[in-house]
């Protein structure tokens, strides 16, 4: 693993098919890493499956209910910004109301700037990217691959 310039928000997602190393932004969306950091702390990522994986567009999760419809109760404020939506970069879900992301989340698979300025861009995989390529496609998918867990780096020494 190359080495992490800022432990404090960098994720280390560990899937089916082995680690992810995402770099937040709290420069751009600050109440949604402040928000995801608090749930990988709680525990609340391991073991949630990749409930929609579109293959060329991206893989979603962050639903302990597996089914699209659940998150952790707590809804957040958009933090539209200027990161596009490329491969690797991480953005919140959301209903239709932009003020609806809670817990889901998506990676990039490849290009999506369609979607930029309308969901919230949180942080980008810098390592790991062959391991999400790998995850199972699928919408529902059928067994699942999931987050084994998900720890912030400073906390993972």
């Amino acid at each position: 693993m190359s080495e992490i310039k800022d432990p404090e928000n960098t994720l280390l997602l560990d899937t089916t098919h082995g680690r992810v190393v995402i770099e937040m932004l709290p420069d751009k969306a600050p109440g949604h890493v402040a928000r995801i950091k608090e749930l990988a702390r709680e525990g609340f990522y391991d073991g949630i499956v990749f409930h929609r994986v579109i293959d060329g567009f991206m893989a979603q999760t962050g639903d302990p209910s597996g089914t699209g419809m659940g998150g952790s109760g707590q809804k957040l404020q958009a933090e539209f910004n200027n990161e596009p939506h490329i491969r690797g970069v991480c953005s919140m879900a959301r209903a239709q109301d932009p003020n609806s992301a809670d817990s889901q989340f998506f990676i990039c698979f490849d290009d999506a700037t369609f979607l930029d300025n309308q969901y919230t861009a949180w942080g980008r995989v810098i390592e790991g990217m062959e391991h999400v390529d790998k995850i199972k496609r699928g919408e529902p998918v059928s067994d699942p691959d999931k987050i084994v867990s998900m720890k912030i780096a400073a906390d993972a020494a």
